[in-house]
């Protein structure tokens, strides 16, 4: 059983029964179907259906001798909007299954980005092709959540907004330089990590974490493609599962200065969302990229 199936508005599904009912729906009245052969008799196949804007299942496998398609795996999915990002892309396949995952060199975030890949058949057509043969590419990151808090916003003058603004810009242009090997943008950004910690330890003596941490991006649990956030609600709207009448908020967040959508159902939300708060919660990364 999936875990983000309730982050699209499946929270009824419980037991085995009911999801093999769902993925018989989803390969008897799919809305989208792509194929690639991988080899020779063998072919690759991939049926996906919405089932609310932007939201659906993805099921993938193969026929078998008789054309009976065989499922391999399965994901809930949630389309994000935009570009999120460019940057120089490496794709993995898991070892267990034909599931693959983006990774990609973020400099707004300082870390590697890991991110469940949405169109692995077009990724197999453009491989076959050849047209792997260039590193970067956009992306559009977008993330399904299981529940989440909003939180109020950290209260900023204009000053302090232009000033954290600039800091921001710097510390990007010293991570690019410390990539290339740059020593003195490496010793400047391990003192200004020192004197970030000597600050925030000082602070924390009488004040809330959150009131000092504007937004965060940083892993969570074991799964490489979790990742716990906290970002500001740029835009909010919301979505219904077709079939179960669920609803979920659908945010745009900014986080670290990088902008995505998060799908997450409105029953597990606490408090009370607006543009200018803060969702806090933990997300899988989904990625799509933009051939």
């Amino acid at each position: 059983m999936h875990e983000y199936l309730k982050a699209i508005g499946f929270s009824n599904i419980k037991t085995r029964k009911e999801l093999k009912n769902l993925l018989t729906d989803v390969q008897k009245s799919y809305d989208w179907e792509e194929m690639i052969s991988v080899a020779p008799g063998s072919d690759f196949c991939e049926y996906r259906k919405d089932y609310g804007k932007d939201i659906g299942i993805s099921i993938f496998g193969e026929p078998d001798d008789n054309y009976e398609f065989e499922m391999d795996c399965y994901f809930p999915y949630f389309n994000g909007k935009g570009i999120t990002s460019y940057a120089d892309i490496i794709v993995e396949r898991r070892m267990d299954r034909e599931i693959y995952v983006g990774i990609c060199e973020e400099i707004k975030i300082g870390v590697s980005l890991i991110f469940h890949l949405q169109n692995i058949v077009e990724y197999k057509k453009q491989k076959q092709l050849g047209n792997m043969h260039k590193s970067s590419a956009s992306i559009t990151l977008s993330g399904l959540s299981d529940g989440g808090t909003i939180l109020l916003p950290i209260k900023k003058t204009e000053i302090q907004e232009k000033a954290e603004l600039e800091e921001s810009r710097n510390r990007m242009m010293l991570l690019s330089a410390a990539k290339t090997g740059d020593q003195n943008a490496i010793e400047t950004l391990t003192l200004e990590d020192m004197d970030i910690y000597s600050q925030v330890s000082q602070r924390l003596v009488t004040e809330d974490v959150f009131s000092i941490v504007d937004t965060y991006f940083m892993p969570y649990g074991i799964e490489c493609d979790r990742y716990s956030i906290m970002g500001t609600i740029l835009e909010k709207s919301e979505v219904v599962n077709e079939i179960t009448s669920e609803e979920m908020y659908v945010f745009t967040l900014d986080v670290n200065e990088l902008k995505f959508d998060v799908c997450v159902p409105k029953k597990y939300v606490i408090g009370e969302p607006a543009i200018g708060r803060r969702f806090k919660g933990n997300i899988w990364l989904q990625g799509k990229i933009n051939f």
